[in-house]
């Protein structure tokens, strides 16, 4: 096979039978996020350069290694956006939403772009879902974003995740967590990777996020930032665990989780499945107070979330999760000759303005195949049309799950297909009932 005709490495095509699957799970999540007062948000797809490198930080995997970047015919260096909040946080800025009523609630679903070693769960093309919620300061904000990255997780069917928060604290007190960091891989430094040799004293806690083996298994044994927090971050701490226990959700404290981005503060947070491997973190997200200010916009409190979609997926897949099935055709207008054909065009524009979903032959195929071909499409009823079905306009209207068959009049196909879907939804009911 060519090249041409090859996907580019790291990227995947979503086919018509998962993009239903995608679309339920993409509805769910924006029909939560609307439950909590977050309403969508669309930004550009790639960025000034300047963006991500101010916002996730030069010193970050994401900044050295996975941008894709590039200089446009003008000039100026643009990158595809590895993340979403960085865009987002431009536009608030740029649009004034930060000056306006708030808290400001955004939600989006969004491809994202890196450059990393493609395997299952991490790829260079991949999407996620986001909430971004600016200027809520309190507790209970960290409490109801995690509230609602939970609530999505549970609407899809996502069984057997664990929650586990930290806190990163503030600048202030992570000066002496930074001091304590660099002493102990400074008494390690020879065990180090090259990057992390670099990393020491920029940035010391980007170390704890290496993927490095070696660096890795450094990382365990140094000191924790939860040891050294101030009054004021260990408070809010405080206060975001006693939201999440008032509302009954059951997390874990792992002092370990720093967040792979320069931006956060205070709380961190990640939800975690067992059942696909290695790249188990489904959901990430925090508090990053100081980003809008850090990238030219007034001192406002943020935090938000992003949560991996084609890892969702494949949870779900590992789960064996049945999800609904969209229908994708009420009716299959079967046809004999010229005459039916035209009359089939008539009838499926009556019944498509009138919100039906419906389908006809345009192959030209003989009655056996367009019968096949309506049962491999999953109609619910057809209808098959000949000269005597044109001339008395009735035609026997049959529902492909059942068998059953019943006698319709043309003219009025609109409310016989609408009383056909009725009572096969109600006698579907009955059945479950009686099982």
């Amino acid at each position: 096979m060519s090249e041409i005709n090859r996907a580019i490495k790291g990227t995947n095509d979503i086919l018509p039978a998962d993009s239903q699957k995608w679309q339920f799970v993409e509805g769910k999540m924006l029909e939560t996020a609307r439950m909590y007062g977050f309403e969508e948000i669309r930004v550009p797809v790639f960025e000034h350069t300047e963006v991500f490198k101010r916002s996730v930080g030069d010193t970050t995997d994401v900044v050295q290694k996975e941008m894709y970047t590039f200089d446009d015919k003008g000039g100026r260096s643009i990158t595809l956006r590895p993340e979403l909040t960085a865009g987002v946080v431009r536009c608030a800025i740029e649009k004034g939403l930060v000056q306006g009523a708030l808290p400001l609630k955004v939600c989006y679903i969004g491809g994202c772009y890196r450059y990393e070693k493609p395997q299952a769960g991490r790829l260079r093309e991949f999407h996620q879902f986001g909430v971004e919620c600016f200027g809520a300061a309190s507790p209970n904000a960290d409490a109801e974003v995690i509230m609602l990255a939970k609530q999505v997780l549970d609407s899809v069917g996502i069984e057997k995740i664990s929650l586990e928060i930290n806190s990163i604290g503030c600048p202030e007190c992570r000066k002496n967590y930074q001091a304590a960091l660099k002493q102990y891989f400074n008494d390690n430094i020879d065990t180090l990777c090259g990057t992390c040799k670099e990393r020491l004293d920029r940035n010391p806690m980007r170390i704890l996020d290496c993927k490095s083996p070696v660096c890795s298994d450094l990382a365990k044994n140094s000191p924790v930032v939860i040891d050294y927090l101030c009054d004021d971050c260990k408070a809010h701490f405080e206060g975001v665990k006693k939201h999440l226990d008032a509302a009954g959700v059951k997390y874990t404290v792992n002092p370990h989780i720093v967040r792979g981005l320069d931006y956060y503060t205070r709380t961190v947070f990640e939800f975690v499945s067992g059942d696909i491997g290695a790249q188990s973190t489904v959901c990430g997200g925090g508090r990053y107070d100081g980003l809008v200010n850090q990238m030219g916009g007034p001192n406002v409190a943020a935090l938000g979330f992003g949560m991996g979609i084609e890892r969702l997926m494949l949870v779900l897949e590992a789960q064996k999760t049945e999800l609904p099935k969209i229908n994708t055709c009420d009716l299959y207008i079967a046809t004999m000759g010229e005459a039916a054909a035209l009359k089939a065009s008539e009838l499926c524009t009556v019944l498509r303005n009138d919100g039906f979903k419906v389908q006809t032959d345009i192959t030209s195929r003989g009655l056996k195949a367009q019968m096949k071909f309506a049962d491999k499409i999953g109609a619910t009823f057809t209808v098959v049309l000949g000269d005597s079905e044109i001339e008395s306009d009735n035609a026997k209207l049959k529902n492909m799950q059942s068998g059953k068959e019943t006698a319709i009049c043309l003219a009025n196909i609109s409310d016989e297909l609408f009383a056909a879907i009725t009572d096969a939804a109600l006698e579907q009911l009955e059945d479950a009932i009686t099982e």
